[in-house]
């Protein structure tokens, strides 16, 4: 790579060798932390200027601002278990058409991912979420207002769109704008924030009616509209776009200003323009063997993540609960008491325990949750300790939900928006998110006629693929905590380094 100074604005100083690997994001305080004795980035001259950079109020806000639409989709996940009666009751929706209500946005969500890696290269990540929340807007009204199925279904849809779009365009926001000492525990706020979403709508439907509820939706949808006016759009994205000035502007701006963004404005350019000099990045062009690890380990995640059983358990945990003899709205509180705080713990240990022991431990846990689960159906199909397996059924369900929460739930998140280099993010975005609801839809939509043939043998097959997942991590999933998104990159992909 070269080592040429910023020929536009203030920045001159060129990141010479010695600097490669230091902290680049400014000189503020940490947070907590001493920045070389906790991240593998840090440089062993030990110059203190290098250290780890606190989290600036810009960024905060920034944050903020971005997982609102994290919350949007947590409402739209949750919305269509409370207002399945009130529906159903007021426009006479048979089974058949309420399961189309429910399950079109899903579909949705494929066709926003389809299109979410190009949109949010073309328009950047602040109009793509500004768009998508248009899509929202327009869905929630058409929900509230609609006088059919037809009107609901076209509503349900418009959402999912936007929940495509969102799904992908947050987490690559957060982790482009902040430090790479924070940046795992702020991206997974994007997770907390949908369990957040989720959790809410289901305590505030229960007060209000369905078209009230979908109303109430539109409100994170508007915050997020008015907030990205006072938000900078990504440096990495208008830095590709060879808009420099602008760039070291919003990195400044997310630094603070007596930062010195330097270092980090310069790697930031260099990268750019190294993968500049390739051609423009197909679809077709992901399937490079120098893409290779990156392409397994984001598509390998997101699979395993859906087919570890997640949304069978989540959309008819009520019905395991019933199934397995214990109160299904019981279980349910249970879950949503076990899941928040689960989510946050994650958040707080993003950046300390780092990505792979979370992940670890995340998927280890689910293995065993299933794997009680199925227990619990084995041993009633044998009618053996029946009182007993009602307990064991809740006891595997909340261990996988408190599992799945700590890690598995955002950290493939996480690591997507990490591992791919900013010419090939759009596609590989794309192609990562559409795998992850195309996951979702099947796992949603087979899992009742998996419980129909055998609900032990389908929670053993959950614990097997979460079994899987744990040998997965341990061979091809990289620790990202403490290193720049170009020192990752550079790693998994290694043409930069020769370039």
């Amino acid at each position: 790579m070269g080592r040429e100074s910023i020929e536009e604005g203030e920045l001159s100083t060129p990141l010479v060798a010695k600097e490669e690997h230091h902290q680049l994001y400014g000189s503020g305080a940490s947070i907590g932390d001493h920045a070389c004795a906790n991240t593998t980035g840090c440089d062993d001259g030990g110059e203190s200027h290098s250290g780890s950079s606190s989290a600036t109020g810009v960024v905060v806000l920034s944050t903020l601002v971005a997982v609102s639409g994290s919350y949007v989709f947590g409402t739209a996940v949750g919305y269509s278990s409370p207002a399945q009666s009130g529906i159903t009751d007021d426009l006479g929706l048979t089974v058949a058409e309420y399961s189309l209500f429910g399950s079109i946005l899903t579909i949705g969500a494929m066709i926003g991912a389809i299109v979410s890696g190009q949109i949010a290269d073309y328009i950047g990540r602040r109009g793509t979420m500004g768009f998508s929340e248009i899509f929202c807007l327009a869905g929630w009204l058409a929900i509230a207002f609609s006088k059919g199925a037809w009107w609901l279904d076209l509503g349900r849809l418009l959402v999912g769109c936007g929940m495509g779009l969102l799904s992908y365009v947050v987490p690559i926001y957060i982790a482009e704008i902040t430090p790479k000492n924070l940046r795992g525990g702020f991206t997974t706020v994007h997770q907390l924030m949908i369990c957040c979403g989720v959790s809410l709508t289901y305590l505030i439907g229960a007060f209000v009616n369905w078209r009230t509820l979908a109303l109430i939706g539109t409100i994170p949808c508007l915050v997020q509209l008015l907030g990205l006016f006072f938000i900078p759009e990504s440096p990495r994205w208008l830095a590709k776009f060879g808009r420099k000035k602008e760039c070291e502007a919003a990195l400044q701006h997310l630094r603070g200003q007596n930062a010195d963004i330097t270092p980090e404005a310069t790697e930031i350019r260099e990268y750019t323009e190294t993968l500049q000099r390739l051609s423009e990045a197909r679809i077709l062009d992901l399937f490079q063997w120098k893409y290779a690890h990156s392409l397994i380990v984001g598509v390998g995640l997101m699979v395993l993540q859906q087919f570890g059983g997640v949304n069978g358990i989540a959309f008819y945990a009520s019905a395991i609960f019933i199934t397995a003899g214990f109160s299904g709205s019981i279980g349910t509180i249970a879950m949503v008491i076990v899941q928040i705080p689960m989510t946050a713990l994650g958040v707080i240990l993003m950046d300390k325990s780092g990505r792979r022991p979370l992940l670890l431990v995340s998927a280890a846990g689910t293995c065993l949750g299933c794997l009680l689960v199925g227990l619990s159906f084995f041993l009633q199909d044998l009618q053996t300790w029946t009182k007993t397996t009602p307990i064991l059924a809740l006891v595997g369900v909340l261990v996988y939900t408190g599992s799945f929460s700590l890690g598995m739930g955002g950290i493939p998140w996480v690591i997507m928006s990490e591992i791919f280099p900013i010419n090939m993010k759009g596609s590989a975005g794309s192609l990562v998110t559409l795998v992850s609801w195309l996951g979702s839809w099947i796992v949603s939509y087979a899992f009742n006629f998996l419980m129909d043939w055998s609900s032990a043998g389908t929670f053993f097959t959950f614990s097997s693929i979460c079994g899987l997942t744990v040998l997965f991590v341990a061979k091809l999933v990289p620790e990202t905590k403490g290193r720049t998104l170009e020192e990752i990159q550079a790693s998994l992909n290694p043409f930069s380094a020769k370039k």
